[in-house]
C-alpha cells in the first residue's frame, strides 16, 4: 500500500524537485538565519536558512526569503516547502516565526501520514536553531525576548538517554509528547523516530511506554505491550515464505517512493535482502532497512531477527 499523500502534498512535492518558480530548494547566499535538523544517516536531514529585512530594532526584522536544503522522502521535501512558504506568507518576524508549529505545517498541507508526522516535526526545529542562528549574528537577546531556545532549550533536553539508536533523551520525549499529543509508542516512533531502530526502548523498563504512562497515566497504560511472536516450529522454507509475505507489506511504501526490496536469503535469524530502484542509492537507506524493514521482520516474524543488506 502507497503512502495517501494529500494532492497539495504531491503537487509541492514535483514542483520542488522540478524546479519550478515559486518553490524554495535551494540554499540562501549569505543568509541571516541558518538551522540544521536531522542526519543523513537517521533518514532524514534538513538544512534552512532565511534572509530578512533588517529593521533598525533587530526584533523588527522580518523574514522575506527562506529556502531549505532536505534529504528525504516526498514528505519531508513538502513539509519544507509547506513551511518556507508559511513564514514568506506571513511577513513574520524570526520570534513570531516560532510560533508556527508541526501542526501548521500539516494543516498546510492538508494532512499526513501519521508515520510522516516526523517531517513536519524537523521543519520546527531547524527553524527554531535558525531563528536562535539569526539572534546570535543580530545581538537579540532571546531570554530577554521571553524565549527560551538555542543553547536553554538544549539544556532542558540534556538528560537520561532513553533511545539510544537515535540519542533522544528523556527530556526532549516528555515535552514533544505533550507539545504533539502522542498517546502511543506509535505515534512517537512515527513523530520522533524514538524507538524506530532496534525497538529495545519501546517496553523496556524506563522506555517509551513508561513515559507515556507517566504522562496520561491510565489512558496510555492501557496500551499493553504487544506479545511476542510464537516461537512455533517451522521448517527453513516455510519461514522464508512468512518473511516474504512481511516483506511484501512495505514494499508497497518503498515502490511509491520508486524504490523496492529483495529477499536473498535467510540463515536463522539472518535475514538478506537487497534494495533497488531509487531506495539503493537513497542516503537513508539504512535507516530504511532499520525502522521500516527490520522493525516489520521483528514485530510479526521474530523479534531477533537481524536484517542485512546484500
Amino acid at each position: 500500500m502507497s503512502w495517501d499523500y494529500t494532492q497539495k502534498t504531491k503537487d509541492l512535492f514535483l514542483a520542488a524537485v522540478q524546479g519550478r518558480e515559486g518553490t524554495h530548494l535551494g540554499e540562501i547566499a549569505s543568509p541571516d538565519g541558518v538551522g540544521e535538523h536531522g542526519s543523513i544517516v537517521c533518514g532524514d536531514a534538513l538544512k534552512l536558512t532565511f534572509r530578512v529585512e533588517k529593521a533598525a530594532n533587530p526584533l523588527d526584522d522580518v523574514i522575506v526569503e527562506a529556502k531549505y536544503l532536505t534529504f528525504g522522502c516526498t514528505s519531508a521535501i513538502a513539509a519544507s516547502e509547506a513551511l518556507c512558504t508559511i513564514l514568506e506568507s506571513r511577513r513574520l518576524t524570526p520570534i513570531q516565526a516560532l510560533s508556527v508549529t508541526n501542526a501548521d505545517i500539516v494543516d498546510f498541507l492538508g494532512g499526513l501520514p501519521q508515520q510522516k508526522i516526523h517531517c513536519s516535526v524537523m521543519g520546527a526545529d531547524a527553524l527554531e536553531a535558525a531563528v536562535f542562528d539569526w539572534a546570535q549574528r543580530r545581538g537579540v537577546d532571546l531570554a530577554a525576548a521571553g524565549v527560551k531556545r538555542g543553547e536553554e532549550k538544549l539544556a532542558e533536553d540534556e538528560g537520561r538517554i532513553v533511545c539510544k539508536c537515535f540519542a533522544v533523551t528523556e527530556p526532549y520525549l516528555r515535552r514533544r509528547i505533550q507539545e504533539l499529543s502522542l498517546h502511543t509508542v506509535e505515534e512517537v516512533t512515527n513523530a520522533l523516530k524514538a524507538g524506530g531502530m532496534c525497538g529495545a526502548c519501546r517496553y523496556a523498563p524506563g522506555g517509551i511506554q513508561d513515559i507515556l504512562n507517566d504522562i496520561w497515566g491510565a489512558e496510555a497504560a492501557a496500551v499493553a505491550a504487544p506479545a511476542a511472536p510464537a516461537a512455533a516450529a517451522e521448517s527453513p522454507f516455510r519461514r522464508a515464505q512468512r518473511i516474504n509475505e512481511a516483506l511484501e507489506s512495505v514494499r508497497g511504501n518503498l515502490r511509491a517512493d520508486g524504490g523496492n526490496v529483495e529477499l536473498v536469503d535467510v540463515k536463522g535469524n539472518k535475514v538478506f535482502v537487497r534494495l533497488t530502484g531509487a531506495c539503493a542509492t537513497c542516503p537513508g537507506a539504512q535507516g530504511t532497512l532499520a525502522a521500516l524493514v527490520e522493525k516489520t521482520l521483528r514485530e510479526r516474524i521474530d523479534p531477533t531477527v537481524d536484517v542485512i543488506r546484500v
